[in-house]
């Protein structure tokens, strides 16, 4: 029985990699290439980053796991706020009442996720209105010579790492990430029939 359940496991696990990488395949509205890979992956982590926002009861929100650690709010508002820094790396133009200080000055829940969603369609366009070619173009981040490419791809690794700070943030106050609620959901669905 557990030889079973360990191969209907796998299975699962394998339709889920063959979706994902399905999807990634059908973007035929968006770019091809690098932009296109980049703005998988911005769905894929606004997608977790919203859903786990939206999981976290406002109470958590204040919630750090130490002192001089950010908050549970201040690492969503961060994220935030490094989307627009970024591309303002890209030579995108920051939109008017983006500040350094969002992650202290905006905490309510819904607020915080507005300002997520915000940043993420507007990093969306951003990468939309680069061209290939823009990609290959000098940048400057935290005073190194760079590119723009290489400045979308250090913010694609941004999101994801504070992504999953905010998947620790949520395990340690008892919130199991979203998806991998579904997807226990649909396993032990899959195991019983």
């Amino acid at each position: 029985m557990k030889a079973v359940q360990a191969v209907a496991m796998v299975l699962v696990m394998a339709v889920t990699v063959m979706g994902l990488c399905s999807a990634q395949g059908k973007m035929t509205d968006k770019p091809t290439g690098f932009r296109g890979d980049f703005l998988w992956q911005l769905g894929d982590v606004e997608k977790k980053v919203v859903d786990l926002a939206e999981a976290m009861p406002e109470a958590k929100y204040g919630w750090r796991p130490e002192e001089g650690v950010r908050s549970v709010s201040e690492v969503f508002v961060h994220i935030a706020g490094a989307n627009y820094l970024f591309a303002s790396f890209a030579g995108v133009k920051t939109p008017e009442g983006i500040d350094e200080k969002m992650e202290k000055t905006i905490t309510e829940k819904a607020k915080v996720i507005e300002a997520v969603k915000k940043s993420f369609a507007f990093m969306r366009d951003a990468v939309m209105n680069t061209t290939d070619a823009d990609l290959a173009k000098p940048a400057k981040m935290f005073g190194m010579e760079t590119t723009v490419q290489n400045v979308y791809f250090v913010c694609a690794n941004h999101m994801h790492e504070h992504l999953g700070q905010s998947i620790a943030y949520a395990r340690m106050n008892g919130v199991v990430p979203p998806w991998t609620a579904a997807e226990m959901a649909k396993q032990k669905e899959q195991m019983q029939k």
